[in-house]
């Protein structure tokens, strides 16, 4: 079984966040977005995973491909890196990774997260994994037959199709259809939107009679923007709470300080006349000092006193003190 992992570009809905490291690589609940989702797609697959293949930009850099493909190693799997330069859609990111588009293979988008139990349809040639959302209108859905199958996609309808929202992960038996089919959009010059998109490729299976299920989620969480970041984060945070998993460091300082689970509090992190808690994530080296924290995402060595914060996204390295006099304010920063 192989993991395709297209990443995009840095993502412009984060900024400034993302300015300096992808979006996919923001940690959400202490791991790294893209990390988390490849795990937690590996465990429920349940099979071995031989390989992932991560489509990136170039710009990322080599310290991000190192990361990425320890990721894929960590699992047992080869890690592989392609390159998508120009943003021409999901189809062609998925064909820049041509090389590895053969036999069993799952798709996911890097900006989501999913909590599930499952198991592959193996009559089925696609899985596509949807979610019941209240708002259909707002994404791509399915229409199914009357045995279930898919037998339609549809973006953003304005009639009511149905309330299952495509949320980004697909499974292939033989992923080298898909292949052949996106080859055909290419040479055709088949684009929607401006882009090469992967539903004209699954419409094309589907017109020779591929059979098409979908696969339900139990939760499905986006990484778009600052806001669903955070409101995710306190989400997974919880999720791994009542997994009984271990979320704060053994090492952290306290100095009259109280922390409210759930929490992930990383290495070397020092808290100082501070109530952290619930839902914060702080990351590696951190400093809170004379402050509270609640309902938020904090990077790596961020130093925060003298404030009281919920519904904040901190980055790294950042510097916060709740009395400013003086401040210095970069592109994309937001102060509410």
């Amino acid at each position: 079984m192989k993991i395709i992992v297209p990443m995009a570009g840095r993502g412009s809905r984060l900024r400034p966040h993302t300015l300096t490291i992808p979006k996919p690589l923001i940690p959400v609940a202490g791991k790294p977005i893209v990390h988390r989702l490849v795990e937690d797609i590996a465990g429920v697959l349940n099979q071995d995973i031989d390989e992932v293949a991560f489509i990136i930009h170039e710009s990322f850099g080599k310290k991000v491909e190192e990361d990425l493909i320890a990721i894929a190693n960590k699992l047992g799997a080869k890690g592989t890196i392609y390159y998508q330069n120009e943003a021409l859609g999901t189809g062609h990111a998925i064909m820049c990774a041509k090389d590895s588009l053969t036999g069993p293979a799952v798709i996911a988008y890097a900006d989501t997260l999913i909590r599930a139990d499952f198991d592959l349809d193996k009559t089925a040639d696609s899985v596509i994994w949807v979610k019941q959302v209240d708002q259909p209108e707002a994404f791509g859905v399915i229409n199914l037959n009357e045995a279930g199958e898919i037998v339609e996609l549809v973006e953003k309808p304005k009639e009511f199709v149905s309330d299952l929202a495509v949320i980004g992960i697909y499974y292939f038996k033989n992923i080298s259809v898909l292949r052949d089919e996106l080859q055909s959009v290419l040479d055709n010059n088949i684009i929607h939107g401006g882009e090469y998109q992967i539903n004209d490729g699954i419409k094309q299976m589907m017109a020779k009679g591929m059979k098409f299920v979908p696969g339900k989620v139990d939760e499905w969480m986006d990484c778009g923007n600052k806001d669903v970041t955070v409101e995710t984060n306190s989400r997974m945070l919880g999720f791994l709470h009542n997994d009984g998993e271990h979320l704060i460091d053994y090492g952290v300082k306290q100095e009259n300080s109280t922390i409210i689970p759930p929490c992930y509090i990383g290495e070397d992190v020092v808290l100082i006349n501070a109530t952290v808690g619930p839902n914060v994530s702080l990351g590696r080296g951190t400093h809170v000092i004379d402050s509270t924290i609640k309902n938020s995402l904090v990077q790596t060595h961020a130093h925060i006193k003298n404030a009281s914060l919920d519904n904040a996204m901190i980055g790294n390295h950042a510097n916060f003190d709740g009395n400013f006099t003086s401040i210095s304010i970069g592109d994309y920063s937001v102060l509410e």
